[in-house]
C-alpha cells in the first residue's frame, strides 16, 4: 500500500480478532502504533508481534466509553509520536437476546461501546487528522444493512456507525480529512464463534445469512483498513466497504 510506511495509527479493540489483524498488518506496512483495548496485559502479544516488525508501538487500556480516557489517549499518541495519520475504531461488543427480552443494560452497553466510543475517539483525533490530511476507518458490519435476528442492539449501533461515518465524511472533507467504513460479514472471531444464543432460537433464520465462501479469517478485515488508510485510496470517503463473501448482495 502506498503512503503507509512511517505514518502513525491509533488502533481501538486491538488485543484480537480484526483489531490485533489490523494492529499486525499495519506493523508490516511500516507504521508506528497505538494500540488500545480494556486492558493492557491482553495487548502484549499484540504489542510484541507488531514490534517484530521493527515499528514502535504503545499499548494503552482505555475504556472507550470514557470520555476522559479516550482524551488521555489521544493525548498520550500524540505526546509520544507527534501526529495521528489513521484512526481505526475496531473496538466493539454484540449481544445475543430475544428482542422482546432484551435487557436495558445490554442495550445501553452495546450502543456505548459501539456509537459513542467510536465517536469519542473520532472527536479527540480531529484536530490532528487535520493537519495530516489523515483518514479515520470505523467498523461497521453488514447487519447495519440488513436485519438481524437476536441482536437488535448490534444492528442498530453499526447503523449509526454507517451514520456518523457518512457525516463526519462530508463535514471534514474540505480539510482532505477521509471517514470510511468497513462492513465485515462471516469472518471467523472471537465475537462471531464463541457466542451463547439465547433458547429457542430459529437455526434457519440465523444460518441463512452465510457466506458461500465460509468464515474467513479476520486479515481479509485487515487488509482492507490498510487500503482505506493508503494512498491508494484518497478518493474514498463516506464510503462503506461491504466484505462479507456476497452474503448480502
Amino acid at each position: 500500500m502506498r503512503g503507509l510506511k512511517g505514518n502513525k495509527a491509533l488502533i481501538t479493540g486491538a488485543s484480537g480478532g480484526i483489531g490485533s489483524a489490523t494492529a499486525v498488518r499495519l506493523a508490516e506496512e511500516g507504521m508506528d502504533l497505538t494500540l488500545v483495548d480494556l486492558s493492557a496485559d491482553a495487548l502484549a502479544p499484540v504489542v510484541a508481534e507488531c514490534e517484530g516488525h521493527g515499528v514502535q508501538v504503545e499499548a494503552r487500556a482505555v475504556d472507550v466509553r470514557d470520555e476522559d480516557q479516550v482524551e488521555a489517549c489521544v493525548a498520550g499518541h500524540l505526546e509520544t509520536f507527534g501526529r495521528i495519520d489513521t484512526l481505526a475504531n475496531i473496538a466493539g461488543v454484540q449481544k445475543w437476546h430475544h428482542s422482546h427480552e432484551h435487557p436495558v443494560d445490554d442495550f445501553r452497553l452495546t450502543l456505548d461501546v459501539n456509537v459513542l466510543g467510536t465517536f469519542l475517539f473520532c472527536r479527540a483525533a480531529l484536530p490532528s487528522l487535520f493537519e495530516t490530511k489523515g483518514s479515520i476507518i470505523n467498523a461497521a458490519s453488514i447487519n447495519a444493512l440488513r436485519g438481524i435476528t437476536y441482536s437488535v442492539a448490534y444492528a442498530a449501533s453499526k447503523g449509526a456507525v454507517l451514520q456518523l461515518t457518512r457525516s463526519l465524511a462530508v463535514e471534514y472533507a474540505s480539510k482532505g480529512v477521509r471517514v470510511n467504513a468497513v462492513a465485515p460479514g462471516g469472518i471467523d472471531t472471537p465475537m462471531t464463534t464463541e457466542i451463547t444464543f439465547p433458547e429457542g432460537v430459529n437455526w434457519d433464520l440465523l444460518m441463512k445469512g452465510m457466506s458461500q465462501f465460509g468464515m474467513q479469517p479476520p486479515s481479509v478485515i485487515a487488509g482492507t483498513v490498510a487500503f482505506l488508510a493508503s494512498d491508494d485510496a484518497s478518493h474514498i470517503s463516506g464510503d462503506t466497504i461491504v466484505v462479507d463473501g456476497a452474503t448480502i448482495a
